[in-house]
């Protein structure tokens, strides 16, 4: 075990900023993929990042001691083996953090994984850290009344002790195929320790793009969002940007991005808040942005896309300051079985690219992406 803790310093110790001093490049510690992190009320990063086959995988939690830089000793959050996923990129871990600091992880289970799924199928499985926060407990199925997981789940969580855990997927009797699949919510109002039934929280079909990822997130005031992709007719694959003002009791739907396309991108999602509201991120047809969110309307504003060419970019990621300041990131030339470049540029205030934009070359390895966070001194930490 020292060996490893070691390990794990010296790669937080070989962190390397940027040429602009706002954004710190660091690699996943212990040679980990699928980096997700979420900063804290406190300033604290959670992490969490997946080792092993990635097939039967596991999933593991550090977090900062306060600098951004130096980890804690690590522990598994999957407490049956190998029963984490990480091949197509968007079907690892996903966390968030809720009421008094407790952090919530969320995962598409592996084929052997359990509990099972009682419908048949993978399991969307969830864990959270245990009142002593020093250990996860042992994980949960929470997919009651669906079957056919396929795509990456979410999780999001409030300041008020509710969670929701998210995921696209057919429910018994619904048409085969993409067309049949529906966007579901299970939410906590105790803090994690039971969620509801899985429910359809879209009242139109769109379906949705089976190898797809998905990003849930709930912002300051309680306000939910989510994000999937459609796959009406198996061809109009638009972003569906989802909000609730009433802590899920219902959602509207609107189009963020339309895309005609009959193929399945595989892409994944990002939401941030900072001062001016919540953004989000995706990505279409090789090209990432993000948009604002009116915090009354719950209507996205114009994209803004980052410069340079726009070939092949992928799994964006959003991190805000408390001046308004926005890291983009992104990867390039990543697909199946295949690494790329991390790339990532900054936005002022108005959402105008500045010159502080990067290209870190091998930068992503085989079913990765990055993940972004934003630290107390309003500097930003980058994790690939």
């Amino acid at each position: 075990m020292k060996t490893r803790a070691s390990l794990w310093l010296i790669l937080a110790l070989a962190a390397t900023p940027s040429p602009a001093a706002d954004v710190t490049v660091l690699k996943t510690p212990d040679d980990g993929i699928q980096p997700q992190a979420v900063a804290d009320g406190s300033g604290v990063v959670h992490l969490v990042y997946f080792k092993g086959s990635s097939a039967t995988g596991d999933l593991y939690y550090v977090h900062t001691l306060g600098d951004g830089k130096t980890f804690s000793k690590p522990f598994r959050v999957n407490s049956v083996p190998g029963s984490a996923v990480a091949i197509g990129t968007i079907r690892g871990g996903q966390i968030a953090v809720g009421k008094g600091g407790r952090v919530h992880v969320a995962w598409n289970g592996s084929n052997n994984a359990t509990p099972a799924n009682p419908n048949g199928g993978s399991p969307m499985l969830y864990s959270r850290l245990n009142d002593a926060k020093a250990a996860f407990e042992p994980q949960r199925n929470l997919m009651r009344r669906t079957t056919f997981l396929d795509g990456g789940g979410t999780v999001a969580a409030d300041g008020e002790g509710r969670v929701y855990v998210a995921w696209h997927a057919h429910r018994p009797g619904a048409p085969e195929g993409e067309k049949g699949r529906a966007f579901f919510v299970a939410r906590s109002d105790d803090d994690g320790a039971t969620f509801t039934p899985e429910r359809n929280v879209l009242d139109r079909p769109t379906g949705a793009c089976g190898c797809c990822g998905s990003k849930a997130f709930a912002d300051r005031r309680g306000n939910v969002y989510a994000l999937y992709r459609a796959a009406t007719d198996s061809i109009d694959r638009d972003i569906v940007l989802l909000t609730s003002a009433d802590h899920g009791d219902h959602f509207a739907g609107r189009t963020l991005a339309p895309w005609r396309i009959n193929i399945c991108p595989m892409s994944s999602l990002a939401f941030a808040e900072g001062p001016a509201g919540v953004l989000a991120a995706w990505e279409n047809d090789g090209r990432v942005a993000f948009a604002r969110i009116d915090p009354k309307a719950g209507t996205p504003g114009a994209p803004i896309q980052p410069s340079g060419e726009t070939k092949g970019r992928k799994h964006p990621t959003l991190a805000v300051n408390d001046r308004g300041a926005t890291l983009l990131a992104w990867t390039e030339g990543t697909g199946w079985q295949r690494g790329g470049a991390l790339a990532w540029q900054v936005f002022d205030a108005d959402g105008k690219p500045t010159t502080d934009v990067n290209r870190l070359p091998g930068g992503i390895p085989v079913w990765s992406l990055p993940t972004a966070v934003t630290l107390p001194d309003g500097r930003f930490l980058l994790i690939h």
